[in-house]
């Protein structure tokens, strides 16, 4: 993928529909993010849009500069609305080539617009992987958002540091892995993690 055509759509798109099926009673259940029940990944995946939209449009303030392991975030009452117009926006940002040009700022670090878009979308594939696996869905990321995550992972991986200083360190998966489960253990999550029970 090149980030010329990059597009956020179509992983935005399935984590919306993730998030539309989960429900009350899943939203205590936990994700293989360790201080993260479903609710608070699905209050995160609302924050981390938010924060990357206005990376996209460079609109520079507060929400830009908070380091989001600094807080376990929540979900409020209407996030089942929240979440997909957080998304839709997101992804409709990432379209202006605009966003991917200079220097833009999320998570309190300073980083090249075409980097942050891969960012973004690096975020929605393993978080929606997450919310996937913590729910007992599908999960099938089309082939462009998995390269695009990749891209993002692999170069910390491959050096056995903390890829994108997120995530923890990779886990090994068999030489021949399909890809999802290449980025997922590059993300530093089991991709045979299953809810117990």
């Amino acid at each position: 993928m090149t980030v010329d055509h990059l597009d956020l759509a179509p992983q935005a798109r399935l984590v919306a529909q993730l998030a539309a099926h989960v429900t009350d009673e899943q939203l205590a259940a936990p994700t293989p993010c360790p201080q993260y029940a479903v609710r608070n990944l699905l209050g995160h995946l609302i924050g981390l849009a938010q924060a990357f939209e206005a990376a996209a449009r460079k609109d520079f303030g507060p929400a830009l500069d908070q380091d989001p392991a600094s807080t376990v975030p929540d979900i409020g009452p209407g996030w089942r609305d929240e979440l997909p117009k957080a998304l839709d926006a997101l992804a409709e940002a990432w379209r202006d080539p605009a966003a991917r040009q200079g220097m833009t700022r999320a998570g309190g670090v300073d980083l090249p617009g075409e980097v942050a878009g891969l960012v973004a979308l690096d975020e929605l594939v393993v978080h929606g992987w997450d919310l996937a696996r913590s729910t007992g869905q599908e999960y099938a990321p089309d082939e462009a958002s998995l390269e695009g995550a990749l891209a993002v992972l692999a170069p910390g991986g491959e050096e056995g540091e903390e890829p994108g200083g997120l995530f923890g360190p990779p886990v090994p998966v068999p030489d021949g892995a399909p890809l999802l489960d290449r980025v997922i253990g590059l993300s530093g999550r089991d991709p045979g993690w299953r809810v117990a029970g």
